[in-house]
């Protein structure tokens, strides 16, 4: 206790709070200065799968023998409804004429559609002669900025062609000639376009909504403040800091893990702030010196914040294990703005308060009862009543009415979380666009139009070592194949053999994703038959089909090993923390039913509310990592507070008091958080409005649910038992033999 209070008195002591400023403001200064920020080092383009999975292996392969396969497409999508005109064809075919004459920037080359004749350029129009689709080969390795100044003049040089802009031409006004840019260059613009400005109009929004929530709980503009200048620091630190590595090439970040960053950053962090501002604004109402006070809320609530921040900053390092790129990018810029975002909580808070003193709360000023009276008495108003203790009706309740509250709440959460078993996953990146972005409605159209399969062919390579193979018959022959390529040689290797092998469905489907493993067996078969000894050494599948296959394997693999780590690090940092196995066991349980309650929830609504067939494939072991390691914080905090009363009054008393005293502020704090990664609803990008519906709907659980009833409830039926095998204190002793 003295040490807790030492560190208050070296961050919050009469000079100490000004040179802790001091010192945030200059390590701010000097970072900001140094070092570049994490935005100005974002690369959205980075590979998710390593060298070693097969699908990347066997695009390695692909690029070496069938080097007309090594540029990226863009893939250019005219119609018109009634059939497209011969004038729309010339048009077409003039501005190929022109690409092949001055290629645009990055391109790598284009289709003869100017050489072709009339007749055989309709013969490419759909059955219906309505729609045209023309790719444009770019140059690979080309990040998505450069693939968009090439389309731009794309553009540009249509409607100079044309007299009109047909890519602006709406996709329901089927009289004009429209035009729509899919395929790998298209979606790979719309998914950056979509993270342009998203982590600034993130942060203000999430400004904006926790300033507001504060305003609003506690009606006080400088206190709503004091949260969000400690996050606008740790953000300072935060984001040179992992700018600096991201220069050094230590990590590589993404515009999708600085917008959950921004989110977590304020969600979490203001919950940091909240549990100490709390505490101390309930220590002001017992103790007249403003220091005595600080210094005690330090003392009380440290441990709690420090081992929060600490469960969190570990279950996030957990991410390293991840084997998917996404994942693996996310653990450490997670990680240190909760580390950095913890200590801002420890030390300039602290300090603002000690400035700042009771006018933190103005105008609800926090004082003694002895204060209030002589407040009263110069104001001439009534003489406030001293109020005993912080019992509630909701602690009463949990604890006079222990095995109905355990029994209706996991009834309810059960019910729940049985809906998680119904939940479908996609690893479909169109699905993650709004339906009226570019490449959606490119991709659309050829799905109407053509085989949805032609957006992206699976590339089938084998091995013959020089022996005749029917490979490309008995993939023809294949139901869900639409059409197979002669077969070509590679180019340095003359016995390796490709097939382009479209698909009758969406190739970025789950049900396309199915059938990768018995392409795979179909080639292995037709080598073993024509006499290959280890054919499975000799086929090669590449694609977006093929990399949407092991993209999920290497997330199953990931959810096994992640999650039972995030499960024993938190286990074992409770088990450190409380020193009680049985405590430990239903904190984490509660948690896990929370997460899985959650998980069933959010597909309810996303499914049956919003109407989506399926969620994003990373969104379960996201949800994951964030629910349990957050949820805990709400469990620490609030059994940390039984804890301590339990040492001076009966647990039932203690359970009482501490629901009562930990409510509001839990309360507070939950919707803050839930509130700030609701705010992930308002991006247009799916897999992060769904994952901020999914961890809302998960920490208003633990909030509402979880930690005012459940874990209270069961601490109640445990009695005792719930501190094995810790000590049982003697008032605790004292009880029980005055009960028997």
């Amino acid at each position: 206790m003295k040490q807790k209070a030492g560190i208050g008195r070296w961050v919050a002591g009469k000079r100490s709070k000004w040179i802790t400023l001091l010192v945030w403001i200059l390590v701010v200064g000097v970072l900001t200065i140094a070092w570049p920020s994490v935005g100005s080092k974002e690369i959205n383009n980075s590979p998710n799968l390593n060298d070693d999975v097969a699908s990347v292996q066997a695009e390695q392969i692909a690029n070496r023998e069938f080097p007309s396969d090594s540029g990226v497409p863009a893939l250019l999508v005219w119609h018109r409804d009634g059939g497209m005109t011969d004038e729309d064809i010339t048009h077409v075919q003039q501005l190929f004429a022109k690409w092949e004459a001055n290629p645009v920037a990055h391109q790598e080359f284009v289709p003869p559609f100017d050489k072709m004749p009339l007749p055989a350029v309709k013969a490419l129009l759909s059955e219906d002669q309505s729609t045209l689709v023309t790719p444009v080969v770019f140059s690979k390795g080309m990040d998505s900025d450069q693939l968009k100044d090439g389309v731009e003049q794309l553009k540009a040089q249509t409607k100079d062609e044309m007299g009109v802009d047909p890519f602006t031409v709406q996709k329901d006004d089927g009289s004009k000639l429209s035009a729509r840019v899919t395929g790998p260059v298209g979606i790979s613009i719309d998914a950056t376009g979509l993270f342009k400005n998203a982590d600034f109009k993130l942060m203000l929004g999430t400004v904006l909504l926790v300033l507001v929530i504060l305003l609003l709980i506690y009606r006080s503009p400088i206190l709503a403040l004091i949260p969000l200048i400690a996050v606008g620091f740790a953000y300072g630190v935060t984001s040179p800091i992992l700018g600096f590595m991201a220069d050094k090439g230590w990590i590589v970040v993404d515009g999708q893990a600085i917008s959950i960053m921004t989110v977590l950053l304020f969600g979490a962090g203001t919950d940091y702030c909240l549990f100490l501002i709390s505490h101390y604004r309930h220590v002001l109402k017992h103790e007249e010196d403003k220091g005595k006070a600080l210094f005690k809320s330090i003392t009380d609530s440290s441990g709690a914040i420090a081992m929060s921040g600490f469960t969190v900053v570990l279950a996030l390092f957990a991410l390293l294990l991840a084997k998917y790129g996404a994942y693996h990018r996310f653990a450490v810029p997670f990680s240190v703005s909760i580390l950095v975002m913890g200590m801002a909580s420890l030390t300039l808070v602290p300090a603002i308060l000690a400035i700042l003193g009771r006018t933190s709360f103005y105008p609800f000023i926090p004082r003694t009862h002895e204060m209030e009276v002589e407040h009263a008495v110069k104001k001439g108003k009534p003489v406030p009543t001293l109020k005993a203790n912080h019992e509630s009706r909701l602690g009463r309740l949990v604890v006079n009415k222990p095995w109905t509250i355990v029994i209706i709440t996991v009834v309810i959460l059960g019910g729940l979380a049985a809906f998680s078993t119904q939940v479908k996953s996609t690893y479909d990146l169109l699905s993650s666009f709004p339906k009226d972005m570019a490449s959606r409605e490119g991709f659309d159209r050829i799905g109407e139009q053509f085989s949805p399969g032609e957006l992206a062919p699976v590339k089938i390579m084998v091995d013959t070592e020089g022996k005749k193979d029917n490979l490309g018959d008995r993939l023809t022959l294949l139901p869900y194949v639409v059409k197979v390529s002669e077969p070509e040689q590679g180019a340095q290797n003359r016995n390796i053999v490709g097939y382009d092998v479209e698909l009758s469905m969406n190739p970025y489907s789950m049900e396309a994703m199915k059938h990768i493993p018995d392409l795979r067996l179909v080639a292995e078969q037709s080598l073993k038959e024509s006499g290959i000894t280890t054919p499975t050494d000799k086929v090669w599948i590449s694609g977006q089909t093929a990399t949407q296959y092991d993209t999920k394997e290497t997330n199953d693999r990931d959810t096994r090993v992640v999650i039972p780590v995030v499960i024993g690090l938190i286990t074992l940092l409770l088990l450190i923390y409380l020193r009680s196995i049985v405590a430990t066991i239903y904190l984490v349980a509660t948690v896990i039913l929370s997460y899985f309650s959650a998980l069933g929830l959010g597909w309810i609504v996303i499914h049956y509310v919003l109407g989506a067939d399926a969620i994003q494939g990373a969104i379960p072991l996201y949800s994951f990592v964030f629910l349990v390691a957050l949820g805990e914080d709400y469990n620490i905090f609030m059994i940390s507070s039984i804890w301590k009363k339990s040492r001076t009054m009966p647990l039932k008393q203690a359970i009482k008091e501490g629901v009562g005293e930990t409510s509001s502020v839990i309360t507070s704090a939950g919707i803050i958080l839930a509130g700030t990664f609701a705010v992930l609803a308002s991006l247009p990008i799916q897999v992060l409005v769904q994952f901020g519906i999914v961890t809302a709907i998960g920490i208003l659980l633990d909030t509402f649910v979880v930690r005012p009833f459940l874990v209270p409830a069961i601490t109640t039926l445990c009695g005792r038992v719930a501190f094995w095998p810790g000590k049982y204190t003697q008032t605790e002793q004292q009880e029980e033999r005055s009960q028997s």
